[in-house]
């Protein structure tokens, strides 16, 4: 009789779906224990995890779960497992249909799917090239969890409002062009807030003087031009049933702004509380927003190996493309977009208020690479800069 081995560790693969999730479950030898398959439900999340619980208790083994499609329809179940302390990997997509079609199964199902990914933890042992495909998912602090939400919140928002101002401009030139002339631009507080004080534009012209000045930071000079517009206003034809229309943007936008700023101001109180936030605000350029930003999309930097790791995350370096005589580079689709956006928009600001940043810049374009180039190549100095200023914990010296 074969003595039954006990598997050190627990490897479990998720091919996520939007309705259910397909699930594997195998020893660290590769052999599969379970196949299952649960709902995406609060039902179906208690289940899976008390099969985990039941099988780890009985083979006294520890639990790594990898799952096909991370944050997405995996939300929140990626959450609930790390919260319950499991080991969580992210399986790279592309690297998973490369590995498909090297060790291609019979057909294509989700649990084929599911089984695959248990697979690969099983060659981890013996092929290296397959732990590029299994990223580990160190859990956040809960400041930069935070940070991260309020951060992509705003910019979601922030892109709301510019879509927004576009068509509020856009219809107001067209119905009322002299209105629009009073102001440099049409989201500026105090003209949002006249417009809003009537649902129809044209009711404006018979606002009182006193209720105009109760508008919050109206000076004399724009007083004077509300009241010339009012003796001459002409309106299109059209405002019959686009005056509602522009009331909903600009009252939306006033909204915005308000909310917004609301976004920043708790942004700003917790940045301090953030070590990656506080260490990167003090570098000149890096406001509160970049750094917030780019801590909540960081998390930690204990999720990659070196600073050249976390380069390529932020987008400030390509992958090597290179072939016989050709030497090249590609994008690496590993890179978190929000963090480059910040870090580029950071950099633009860092140009500007560091002399030999700017020398830099102008050095780069003389001799022959693109603005983007230039921005990208001192962003990645300063990748540099902030990797070893987190490590060492200390603040950025301005010389």
């Amino acid at each position: 009789m074969t003595a039954f081995i006990t598997p050190k560790e627990l490897n479990i693969g998720i091919d996520v779906g939007s309705v259910n999730h397909a699930i594997a479950i195998s020893d660290d030898q590769g052999n599969i224990l379970q196949e299952f398959e649960i709902s995406h439900t609060s039902q179906g999340f208690t289940s899976f995890f008390k099969t985990i619980e039941k099988i780890s208790h009985s083979h006294r083994a520890t639990v790594s779960i990898a799952m096909e499609g991370y944050n997405g329809w995996a939300r929140p179940l990626d959450g609930l497992i790390q919260e319950r302390g499991y080991r969580l990997y992210n399986v790279n997509n592309v690297k998973l249909a490369r590995f498909k079609e090297i060790f291609p199964g019979a057909a294509k199902t989700d649990q084929i799917d599911a089984r695959k990914i248990v697979e690969l933890f099983a060659l981890q042992k013996h092929l290296p090239a397959s732990k590029k495909v299994l990223q580990e998912i160190m859990p956040f602090d809960d400041i930069n969890t935070k940070l991260k939400k309020l951060t992509r919140r705003r910019k979601q928002l922030v892109q709301e409002k510019v879509a927004l101002i576009s068509r509020f401009s856009t219809e107001l030139q067209g119905v009322a062009p002299d209105l629009k002339l009073m102001t440099t631009a049409v989201d500026n507080l105090w003209f949002l807030r006249f417009v809003t004080l009537r649902e129809d534009i044209r009711d404006l012209i018979r606002v009182h003087s006193s209720t105009i000045l109760k508008i919050k930071h109206l000076g004399p000079m724009k007083i004077a031009l509300i009241q010339a517009w009012k003796e001459q206003a002409t309106f299109s034809p059209d405002l019959e049933y686009t005056a509602p229309m522009l009331y909903e943007d600009a009252s939306r936008i006033l909204a915005l702004k308000e909310k917004i700023n609301q976004l920043q101001d708790d942004v700003a109180k917790l940045i301090p509380l953030s070590h990656i936030a506080k260490t990167i605000e003090t570098i000149p350029g890096f406001a509160a927003i970049s750094a917030g930003e780019l801590a909540g999309e960081i998390g930690t930097l204990d999720r990659f190996n070196n600073e050249a790791s976390l380069a390529l995350y932020l987008g400030m370096t390509n992958l090597d493309n290179s072939s016989g005589k050709y030497r090249g580079s590609k994008r690496s689709i590993s890179t978190n977009r929000h963090a480059k956006m910040a870090m580029i928009t950071a950099t633009m600001k860092h140009i500007q208020h560091v002399e030999e940043s700017k020398k830099y810049l102008e050095k780069k374009i003389s001799e022959g690479k693109r603005y983007q180039q230039g921005i990208r190549s001192i962003g990645r100095h300063l990748v540099r800069v902030i990797w070893n200023m987190i490590q060492q914990d200390r603040a950025y010296i301005v010389k």
